[in-house]
């Protein structure tokens, strides 16, 4: 068993981490597509690996497949290649996202809700004396608006996707949550189920845990180079607190 280490803080992700999104964003994404005159009958599998960053990306990768691209294909999108590289245009993609943003802004708590375990972990780590934040690349509005209706003002702070701030991987919005908390990236540690969370741990210069039950397997996180994978809620607590 690896060394338990203590962590002050723990910032985690939101969507496919602390809370189970995917039926909202695959509704919300098809009826912004339907609107805009596009395939509209995406899977919440294809939409799992449309997401992760933020609402832009994923209607640029949801027109990609359109055009015939594959899953994997698309994952480059937003990470090194452009939606152009992929026939999309930017007026066609900014008509999907302004449809996503309007209709997920109503519909974004329809059928969300916190993962098992979750809530319970969160009381322990606060009674632990850990602090705990969110950093996540959804929406801000919507951020705002799951934290206040699932998590009881349980975090310190939670941060979303914002045009006057760069989105994850970048370190921007983790820095800013630390610096509000008064910690150094080392004394924290940042828990998502995503590459995306894997790459923003590591530009933060922080230690990362991913979760299996999100938007990613844990045979998908393994071969991305994860080595801190948890199935269960109850597991992160003893990789922040220790036993």
């Amino acid at each position: 068993m690896s060394e338990m280490k203590r962590y002050r803080a723990a910032v985690f992700d939101m969507d496919g981490t602390i809370l189970d999104t995917i039926t909202d964003l695959t509704s919300s994404l098809n009826e912004a597509c339907r609107k805009t005159g596009h395939r509209a009958n995406f899977t919440k599998d294809d939409v799992r690996h449309f997401f992760g960053s933020g609402a832009e990306v994923a209607a640029q990768r949801a027109l990609a497949v359109e055009k015939g691209y594959t899953l994997r294909e698309v994952g480059a999108l937003g990470v090194n290649r452009r939606a152009a590289d992929f026939g999309v245009s930017e007026e066609a993609a900014n008509a999907v996202i302004a449809a996503f943003a309007a209709h997920y802004a109503v519909h974004c708590d329809d059928a969300t809700g916190p993962y098992p375990g979750i809530l319970a972990l969160l009381r322990r780590l606060k009674a632990a004396g850990v602090q705990i934040a969110v950093v996540s690349n959804k929406l801000d509005e919507a951020v705002q608006v799951l934290n206040r209706v699932h998590f009881e003002s349980l975090f310190e702070e939670a941060k979303g996707e914002r045009a006057d701030i760069r989105r994850k991987p970048a370190p921007d919005m983790v820095f800013a949550v630390l610096a509000s908390l008064g910690l150094k990236p080392e004394e924290a540690v940042y828990i998502g189920d995503t590459e995306v969370d894997m790459e923003t741990a590591r530009n933060s210069g922080m230690d990362c845990i991913s979760v299996s039950w999100g938007f990613r397997s844990r045979e998908a996180l393994e071969a991305l180079g994860a080595t801190r994978i948890v199935d269960r809620a109850e597991e992160i607590y003893d990789m922040i607190v220790g036993n």
